[in-house]
C-alpha cells in the first residue's frame, strides 16, 4: 500500500493545529495586534511569571529567534518587560508588564470562548481527544528533544 500523507496522524495534527491557531488568532488579532508567537510567548509569560527566552522556546516550542523577535516586539508597545535573570546571569528574564496583564485577561475570555466551542465541535469525542492529546503530549516530553 503505498504511503498516504492525508492518512498520516503527524501530518493530520499539525494541519489542524496551523487551522486552529488561524482561526484563534482572526478573533484576537484585531483586539491585540499580537501574532501567534507573540500570544504564545504572552500566554507562557502570563502563567508562568518571570521565565527567560530559553525558557519559552523549551515550552512553547518556537525557535529562539522568534521568540526573542516577539518579546522585542511587545516590549516596544509596553506589554513585557525585560530584567535580569534571577539565577543566571546571562539570561534575560521576560515578565508581563501591567499592560500585558490587562490585555492577557481579556484575550484568557477569548480564548475561553473559543476552546468551548472546540469542544461543542468535538462533541461526545471532546473528552477522549483531549485525553488523547494529553497522552501524546506526555509522551513528547519523556523524548529527547534537540
Amino acid at each position: 500500500m503505498p504511503f498516504n500523507l492525508d492518512e498520516f496522524l503527524p501530518y493530520r495534527l499539525n494541519v489542524a493545529a496551523t487551522q486552529i491557531s488561524r482561526r484563534f488568532a482572526a478573533l484576537h488579532q484585531e483586539r491585540s495586534g499580537l501574532s501567534i508567537p507573540e500570544w504564545r510567548v504572552m500566554a507562557h509569560l502570563a502563567n508562568e511569571g518571570a521565565v527567560s527566552v530559553r525558557d519559552i522556546h523549551k515550552r512553547v516550542n518556537l525557535d529562539k529567534s522568534i521568540v526573542s523577535r516577539a518579546a522585542s516586539r511587545m516590549e516596544s508597545v509596553g506589554l513585557l518587560r525585560k530584567s535580569g535573570h534571577e539565577t543566571d546571569r546571562r539570561l534575560i528574564a521576560l515578565e508581563l508588564t501591567g499592560k500585558g496583564h490587562d490585555l492577557m485577561q481579556d484575550l484568557g475570555r477569548i480564548a475561553d470562548v473559543f476552546q468551548a466551542e472546540l469542544r461543542a465541535e468535538l462533541g461526545k469525542d471532546a473528552a477522549s481527544f483531549e485525553a488523547g492529546l494529553d497522552r501524546l503530549i506526555a509522551n513528547g516530553a519523556t523524548e529527547e528533544q534537540p
